[in-house]
């Protein structure tokens, strides 16, 4: 059984996993979903609804596109018409706050198979893009990733994205079960940087559709590769840069590296780059 302790420390890893793999494929996952979008993918926004009372505060994902809108995705494992309901309360706060226009894909696992596609209360009507991975064929996907994984083919980010989100798509295999040999099939990517970011994504999207135990299940996988071990680090380390770039104009390089224990190389480097900006 997992103690209160480890269970915070998954809550964090799951927090780092999702700002990890957000910006993996920010230029192909709209395409992945048949989204047509001009607008590219400019950074992922971290959004805590303070004033929504909701028993969920947080947005799965909400990101700024370089057109200046958001583009809001949620992932959805059952249907409830009052999720509409705080989506649409979502997307209000976002515009109300920072004026920018919103546009929501709620994205709902294999095991949903009808929803209402809008909410309309009257003179507001809520239009979200629906997508549903029951529409999306996981024995066949599975089975081509597979063979070009045998024959040493390099995955494109189509592919990556088919393996990350396999345990969503229609199947015949449990989700747990799925995620699991999704793992299993992304441990023989040759590239390390693919190999990882196909892992720890998998985990990241879902965790939220699996029970604790199945989840765990997962985590001790990852752990076995030390791979949350070397994201907490790059985690840390470029909270550290961030807080170095801070202190450049009132510090000295030699006494920032001291105390944030960085090499002086890495503080001048950073002063350099702040220079050149």
């Amino acid at each position: 059984m997992v103690n209160k302790i480890e269970t915070n420390i998954s809550i964090h890893n799951k927090d780092i996993i999702s700002k990890y793999t957000s910006g993996l494929f920010k230029n192909s996952i709209l395409d992945f979903y048949g989204i047509k979008s001009a607008a590219k993918i400019k950074d992922l926004i971290n959004v805590e609804f303070q004033v929504v009372e909701v028993s969920e505060s947080r947005a799965d994902f909400v990101f700024l596109m370089d057109d200046n809108t958001y583009k809001h995705l949620e992932f959805q494992t059952s249907y409830n018409i009052k999720d509409l309901t705080r989506f649409s309360r979502y997307d209000s706060y976002l515009y109300d706050r920072d004026g920018r226009t919103v546009d929501t894909i709620i994205i709902y696992s294999s095991d949903v198979r009808k929803i209402d596609k809008s909410l309309n209360i009257g003179t507001l009507k809520y239009e979200p893009t629906n997508i549903m991975m029951y529409d999306f064929d996981g024995n066949a996907i599975y089975k081509d990733l597979e063979v070009k994984l045998n024959e040493k083919q390099e995955l494109t980010d189509i592919d990556m994205l088919n393996l990350i989100f396999l345990p969503l798509m229609r199947n015949n295999i449990p989700k747990d079960e799925l995620a699991l040999k999704s793992i299993e099939l992304a441990k023989t990517i040759e590239e390390q940087s693919k190999r990882e970011a196909c892992m720890v994504s998998t985990i990241a999207f879902t965790s939220k559709y699996l029970s604790e135990n199945e989840t765990n299940r997962i985590w001790e996988v990852l752990k076995m590769d030390n791979i949350i071990g070397r994201l907490f680090i790059e985690e840390i380390k470029n909270e550290k840069k961030n807080i170095a770039k801070s202190l450049l104009d009132i510090l000295n390089v030699e006494t920032i590296a001291q105390k944030l224990q960085l090499s002086i190389e890495e503080v001048e480097e950073l002063k350099e780059q702040q220079n050149q900006e």
